[in-house]
């Protein structure tokens, strides 16, 4: 079977496909807000770069550490539970933080909201195995990234309007009323109250004993590093070239660009194998990121993040496939979680570095990093890639 611009149109007519994708608009939005949410509000209150991504970064890092263990937790109970539970107390704590002015409350109750991040997004990736059937997973990937894809060109923009017009405060309000507002979209949808966790198989490899899981362990721990000192680089190049009316702009060429990604990447043939448009994908975008470190705040950075979204946005819909492949019977969110959660710490420490080179030395070097995470991470995957095929994934 070969995938089409028509696969798109089929999907969207299955039952509960649209009320789906819907739902999630919200949740989806706070998630591209609060990042600069939280970089703006700590920046106004201390003037400190460096201190804005240790608040972003302390975030980021209690986010990740627990993502796995919320991934378990959907794995075990369904989705109601978890996320019944979890988004109440995650508004409450970015609602406590947007009234905090003291450096150190800040830190902690961004740590606290990471923490307390509900698993929206990865309760909804194995949705569409049950809507759609692994047929058309690729195609029904692809169009998940994309409106993800979509809806990161307008959160950046959003945020940074709010806090440069109104204040940070009134961002991170917003996105703890959008989690809410997700929340009860979502948790009546006759999909999400009724998946059932993946039963186990007793004679399959325990997930951390994959050997194709482990290599992309270490793939995410350098890929997280270099995208938290991206995420924490381009709104540091905006500030320190004082020009912070174009972080939202970047990020969000950087989003389209993205969304057409994924859509080319949905519409390949079954003939091209996971595997290959993986690799050759991952090499486009490592050659892409390679002008960031001569980027200025202008048209430069603005066309290689675009060329970075692009490449970007394809290899997350190979990479959700990839993850299918290799992972044991009984961990279908989990899975994705560990990756997440071991990407996120990593991503948590690349801010941390990324806005202290950013404030001693410059922006740029904090760019760098991501186009050098990008070749060491496919060094890796064609080091390792027989790993990454369904007769070596267990």
């Amino acid at each position: 079977m070969n995938f089409s611009a028509g696969g798109y149109w089929e999907i969207l007519k299955s039952p509960g496909t649209s009320r789906l994708l819907f739902a999630a608009i919200p949740p989806r939005f706070a998630y591209g807000m609060i990042g600069l949410s939280i970089y703006f509000k700590v920046h106004q209150e201390t003037g400190s770069i460096a201190s804005a991504g240790l608040a972003a970064g302390a975030f980021a890092i209690s986010s990740a550490f627990t993502t796995g263990l919320r991934g378990m937790a959907v794995d075990r109970f369904g989705i109601v539970i978890p996320i019944g539970i979890m988004v109440p107390l995650y508004s409450s704590s970015l609602f406590s933080l947007s009234m905090s002015n003291d450096l150190t409350l800040m830190i902690i109750l961004s740590a606290l909201a990471g923490f307390l991040s509900p698993p929206i997004n990865l309760s909804i990736r194995p949705l569409w195995k049950l809507i759609v059937g692994s047929e058309q997973l690729r195609t029904a990937y692809a169009l998940d990234s994309s409106v993800n894809g979509a809806i990161a060109v307008f959160a950046p923009l959003l945020a940074t309007t709010l806090c440069l017009s109104i204040s940070p405060q009134v961002s991170l309000r917003v996105c703890a009323f959008l989690l809410i507002l997700g929340m009860v979209l979502l948790l009546p949808i006759h999909h999400v109250k009724t998946w059932q966790p993946e039963p186990k198989v007793s004679d399959e490899l325990q997930i951390w004993k994959v050997r194709g899981f482990q290599l992309l362990l270490l793939e995410a721990i350098i890929i997280g590093f270099g995208r938290g000192a991206f995420e924490i680089g381009v709104p540091a190049a905006g500030t320190s070239a004082e020009q912070p009316n174009r972080i939202g702009l970047v990020l969000a060429i950087g989003a389209v660009m993205s969304v057409v990604g994924a859509m080319s990447a949905g519409v390949i043939g079954t003939r091209i194998s996971t595997i290959k448009g993986y690799r050759t994908t991952y090499l486009l975008w490592a050659l892409a990121a390679v002008p960031l470190f001569f980027t200025n705040m202008d048209w430069s950075i603005m066309v290689t993040v675009a060329f970075i979204g692009l490449f970007g946005g394809a290899i997350q819909v190979f990479y959700w496939e990839i993850t299918e492949i290799v992972r044991p019977k009984g961990t279908a969110v989990q899975a994705i979680a560990w990756l997440w959660s071991v990407g996120g710490a990593s991503a948590a420490l690349g801010i941390v570095v990324g806005g202290y080179l950013a404030e001693e030395f410059s922006p740029n070097f904090s760019l760098a990093l991501m186009s050098l995470s990008l070749f060491v991470g496919l060094f890796i995957i064609n080091s390792g890639r027989k790993y990454l095929t369904p007769q070596y994934s267990k």
